[in-house]
C-alpha cells in the first residue's frame, strides 16, 4: 500500500499505483518512474497519440514548477522530478518504435544492434548489390545513382511493410499479453533497424548536406 508522505494517507489507484497528487491533502506524491504508470494508462503497445497528447499536456499544467513555487521544498523537487519524467515518457511513448522497445525493456528483453540471423536471405542479395552501387557512386561514378534511388524506393517501401506488420503485432500483444508476440517485435524493429540503417546510408549519398 502506498501511503502519502505529508498526511499518512492511502494513495493506491485502481491500476495498483499511487497517485500523483493525495485524494485526501493533494500533496504532490513522489513521481512514478514507469512511463505509463505516470500517465495514468495501461501498459499497451497500440495507443492513440491524440489522447496521449491531451494526457501529456494537462500532467505538463498539473506538475510544472511554477505552480509549486510556494509549496514545500520536498514538493518543489517532486515537481521538478516528475517534469522530467514525464518529457521523456512522452518522447518515448509518442514514437512507436521507442515505445515498443520501452515495454520490451520492462519485460527483460535485451534492446541490441541488429544480428544478421534476423534478415531474411531474399534482403542478403539486394544488400550486396546496393553495397557495390554505393561503392563505385563513392568512388566518383555516378551511373550507379540511379541503382541508388531504386533501392531507396524499396526498402523505403520494406519500412512500410514492417511499420503494418508491427501494428498488427501490437493489437496482438495488446489482446494477449504473450510474451512469443514481444519476441516476434524485437525480431521485426531488429530488421526493422537494419533497414532503416541501408536507407539512411543511401541517403547520405543522394541527399546532398545542407
Amino acid at each position: 500500500m502506498n501511503n502519502c508522505w505529508n498526511c499518512g494517507r492511502a494513495t493506491d489507484t485502481n491500476q495498483g499505483g499511487a497517485a500523483l497528487f493525495c485524494p485526501a491533502c493533494q500533496a504532490l506524491q513522489p513521481p512514478p518512474s514507469n512511463y505509463y504508470e505516470l500517465f495514468g494508462i495501461p501498459v499497451r503497445l497500440a495507443l492513440s497519440t491524440d489522447d496521449l497528447q491531451k494526457r501529456f499536456y494537462e500532467l505538463s499544467r498539473a506538475l510544472h514548477p511554477d505552480r509549486f513555487g510556494r509549496k514545500s521544498e520536498r514538493e518543489r523537487q517532486y515537481s521538478l522530478e516528475a517534469s522530467s519524467v514525464l518529457n521523456d515518457a512522452w518522447r518515448t511513448l509518442r514514437n512507436p518504435v521507442a515505445r515498443a522497445e520501452y515495454v520490451l525493456r520492462q519485460h527483460g528483453f535485451d534492446i541490441g544492434e541488429q544480428r544478421s540471423n534476423n534478415v531474411p536471405p531474399e534482403l542478403l542479395e539486394e544488400v550486396f548489390e546496393l553495397n557495390m552501387a554505393l561503392e563505385e557512386v563513392r568512388g566518383g561514378d555516378d551511373s550507379a545513382r540511379p541503382q541508388l534511388e531504386q533501392a531507396r524506393a524499396n526498402f523505403g517501401g520494406m519500412l512500410g511493410e514492417v511499420d503494418k506488420k508491427l501494428e498488427d503485432l501490437f493489437r496482438e500483444w495488446d489482446a494477449t499479453q504473450d510474451r512469443e508476440k514481444l519476441a516476434a517485435i524485437r525480431a521485426l524493429l531488429n530488421r526493422r533497424k537494419y533497414i532503416q540503417n541501408l536507407v539512411s546510408e543511401v541517403d547520405a549519398l543522394l541527399v546532398p548536406a545542407a
